[in-house]
């Protein structure tokens, strides 16, 4: 894993025509996606440590080949710009002692609760390329960056997962709930959002809490549900530590889920460590990385400690540039 450069364009720009839409972070938009590496090359040439609204665009790099397969991304704050828009799903309980009886609405509420939020997304790999953890590479590396530039992020931390997409490419939510405010199909909306961002959602929602109830069947059935293919991605936010906390992406209606930075699992359970030398095979595979901003790396690594002396296998040290005596920081398997 290392930051994007602009010459990583082409390749991102062919990865996002695998997503299959729905992808907010990655479009298929050339435009989009020069400007995100745009952001990138100003927030690594950044000194000071204010948190500011800004993109980090990561990328996996197979260094035998030179081929990048995967990218994700992270946004230091939300909101900062323009409203962070979710909806917050929850019930209404209202009672008739007439009728004796008791009534409990499920509602949506648009809301900016989120807002000064850290926001992981842009997770895509390669179809290719789905093993030997690369997966938990692309998500966890990120965790270590912000460890290793703190001062940069705030304290919570939000993903959001795509929602249901149906086979014709069409959001079951966005068709029972938005579309019929806003006139455009939901890829129409979709890319306009990726291009220009979400204040026309300010322009054109309704701000009144939505009964449920009063949604099709279809749409319901989808809301706080992730995409087929992102199940895994669910898991794995869970495992780090992040939880379903009621929030649902105002598009397509998938989970947004909410952690705490400082509690990740992956960040607290990091350490900084000297490399004393390099062996050949063996040892516990570990989640190294080095290095900050542009310099930032992280991979997989094989590490043995003996006698208060720690190895690291030669091929992950050469790959991220480690030689004996420098530090870097590991973080167990999870």
């Amino acid at each position: 894993m290392r930051t994007a450069r602009a010459e990583d364009l082409q390749t991102l720009y062919e990865m996002a025509k695998l997503t299959g839409g729905g992808f907010t972070n990655l479009p298929p938009d050339r435009k989009a996606l020069a400007a995100k590496l745009e952001r990138t090359e100003a927030a690594l040439a950044r000194e000071d440590d204010a948190i500011v609204d800004e993109l980090i665009v990561m990328v996996l790099e197979n260094v035998e080949t030179g081929q990048v397969r995967g990218t994700c991304q992270i946004f230091p704050t939300v909101g900062q710009s323009w409203p962070f828009y979710s909806y917050r799903l929850g019930v209404l309980t209202q009672h008739s002692r007439e009728l004796a009886r008791t009534f409990r609405a499920q509602m949506l509420s648009l809301t900016t609760d989120l807002e000064g939020s850290v926001e992981v997304g842009g997770l895509f790999l390669h179809p290719r390329e789905r093993a030997e953890g690369l997966g938990l590479l692309l998500s966890r590396s990120r965790y270590l960056y912000i460890r290793a530039h703190r001062q940069r992020f705030g304290d919570r931390v939000i993903a959001e997962l795509r929602g249901v997409i149906d086979e014709a490419g069409g959001s079951p939510f966005w068709d029972g709930l938005a579309g019929r405010f806003f006139g455009m199909s939901f890829q129409e909306a979709d890319e306009f959002n990726a291009v220009n961002g979400n204040q026309f959602i300010a322009d054109l929602m309704p701000k009144t809490p939505i009964y449920t109830a009063m949604l099709t069947d279809s749409a319901r059935a989808v809301i706080g549900l992730p995409h087929p293919n992102g199940r895994a991605a669910m898991r794995m936010l869970e495992t780090e530590g992040f939880d379903n906390a009621g929030y649902v992406d105002i598009f397509d209606g998938g989970p947004t889920m909410v952690g705490q930075v400082d509690q990740l699992k992956t960040i607290a359970g990091a350490r900084d460590v000297t490399m004393d030398a390099t062996h050949e095979k063996g040892g516990d595979k570990m989640l190294i990385a080095t290095g900050r901003l542009a310099d930032y790396r992280c991979t997989w690594g094989f590490v043995q400690e003996k006698d208060g002396a720690l190895s690291l296998d030669a091929p992950s040290a050469a790959r991220i540039g480690l030689e004996p005596g420098a530090t870097f920081t590991m973080a167990g398997r999870a």
